[in-house]
């Protein structure tokens, strides 16, 4: 993380492939983390409880960077910010849901599934110059559309973890696609 937070970019291009770089980790990281939460997600144990709790923590992290990168281009940073107090609140809020079962990890979740898609949807449209952005915006709309299912899933008899796995790599997919257009976008410029 710290490579990502030494960037400082000062035009479009840097701002681009700084938001770039910070994508790809996104990726590989949601990537990894629902393989991980898959294999673990037949019940509600100590290292999915884990995985769960770890996953708006690095939202968190990854957000700090952003603000850095934005603060310095005069970007958008209010909705950084939103975006890391939902996910700091989702990160303690998962861990006390943790121990009421897998009903109640669901509806928490759903909450900030709902509530980060409307962030991230609002920050992708306040990007678009860079390029890009038109996955951020997807995703922030799926996302906020995940979230209501995950709420409904949670008063269903067969709720599952799974469900998230599988929001956590599709959502790590569009930061992928996303990072492949500034990646051409950064080249045009």
């Amino acid at each position: 993380m710290d490579t990502l937070a030494a960037t400082t970019p000062t035009t479009g291009a840097p701002a681009a492939a700084a938001l770039r770089k910070l994508y790809l980790v996104r990726f590989g990281f949601a990537a990894g983390w629902a393989a991980l939460l898959f294999a673990t997600a037949s019940s509600l144990g100590p290292l999915s409880a884990t995985l769960l709790v770890v996953y708006p923590l690095f939202d968190v992290a990854c957000a700090v960077v952003d603000v850095r990168s934005a603060k310095v281009t005069g970007g958008p940073v209010r909705g950084l910010y939103a975006n890391i107090a939902l996910s700091a609140a989702t990160g303690i809020a998962l861990a006390v849901a943790a121990a009421s079962g897998i009903p109640a990890v669901l509806r928490v979740w759903g909450v900030w599934a709902v509530t980060a898609g409307l962030v991230q949807l609002v920050v992708g449209v306040a990007r678009r110059q860079l390029g890009g952005q038109w996955a951020m915006i997807a995703s922030g709309a799926v996302s906020t559309l995940a979230g209501a299912s995950f709420f409904a899933q949670a008063g269903r008899d067969d709720a599952a973890l799974t469900s998230l796995a599988g929001y956590a790599f599709l959502g790590g997919v569009f930061f992928l696609v996303s990072a492949v257009r500034l990646g051409r976008a950064t080249q045009k410029a």
